[in-house]
């Protein structure tokens, strides 16, 4: 398939609204279907995918993504830098709802999702020890500084399996850790998009505080409302973020992620 788009968003209609020359096509990947029919569009004058994750309807829980053919129909497309806004929670109280974090390490807690493309014969182990594009990690924060969108430059994601939210001896033990953000999308969405050697920034969208917090110090338990209205703000500023970043971004990639891949295979 020839290359019809640079740049991938895991978002749905309401990130590609923003677009223009919208053209909704399916793509077969040898994983199955995607979550949906992409969006290809043009943003700031760059040619993008949008995928919604989750279908447009919201009706693929987290454990039940395709992750493989969602990356894999990017990597059709031609997609080599994958932006992913996603809704999280905060596992510290200094990570306030309404804020953004740029997650640099996942803690994986997931089980049984389908993480990996090399299930032999052919034995692979790409480096984890750095899973976000340092390249567009920096392109992510020096936009949200601009537009004025807390954001907060470093945090560990802790991905949990999902459906259900964590307890709160889960929580607590989470936020012990000093990790920051909890999710359940995360892995292996970003893994897989380091195996096929695409760059890959999570912009973590902070709705509410984690089971754990609630009770501490200036942690008051969160209504569906006040979730709902801060997740409207966070997406607003999502869609902001994203258009700057493509904006901004350089046509050519100086990071490894595209190198991945170099000298992981076990002969």
């Amino acid at each position: 398939m020839p290359s019809r788009a640079e740049i991938g968003v895991f978002g749905g209609s309401g990130f590609y609204a923003l677009a223009e020359d919208v053209e909704e096509i399916k793509v077969e990947t040898p994983y199955g279907a995607p979550s949906d029919k992409v969006a290809l569009a043009t943003l700031e004058g760059r040619p993008v995918a949008f995928l919604p994750r989750h279908a447009k309807d919201h009706s693929l829980p987290p454990h039940m993504i395709p992750y493989r053919a969602n990356l894999w129909a990017m990597k059709e497309l031609g997609v080599t830098r994958i932006l992913g806004p996603s809704a999280a929670g905060s596992l510290q109280a200094h990570v306030k709802p309404g804020e953004f974090v740029i997650c640099d390490q996942f803690v994986d807690r997931t089980t049984g999702r389908k993480d990996t493309y090399f299930d032999g014969p052919l034995t692979t182990h790409p480096s984890s020890a750095e899973p976000y594009c340092p390249e567009l990690r920096k392109l992510a924060i020096e936009a949200a500084r601009r537009l004025d969108i807390p954001v907060h430059e470093t945090g560990t994601v802790v991905v949990i399996q999902g459906p259900r939210f964590s307890t709160k001896a889960e929580s607590r033990w989470f936020s012990r850790q000093g990790w920051e953000v909890i999710n359940m999308t995360q892995y292996p969405e970003c893994w897989l998009a380091r195996e096929l050697e695409m760059c890959y920034v999570n912009i973590a969208l902070i709705t509410d505080y984690d089971a754990g917090l609630i009770g501490e110090e200036g942690v008051k338990p969160v209504t569906a409302d006040e979730m709902l209205k801060v997740f409207a703000a966070n997406v607003e500023n999502a869609k902001k973020l994203v258009a700057e970043i493509v904006r901004t971004m350089p046509a050519e990639r100086s990071c490894d992620c595209a190198r991945a891949l170099e000298n992981a295979s076990i002969e």
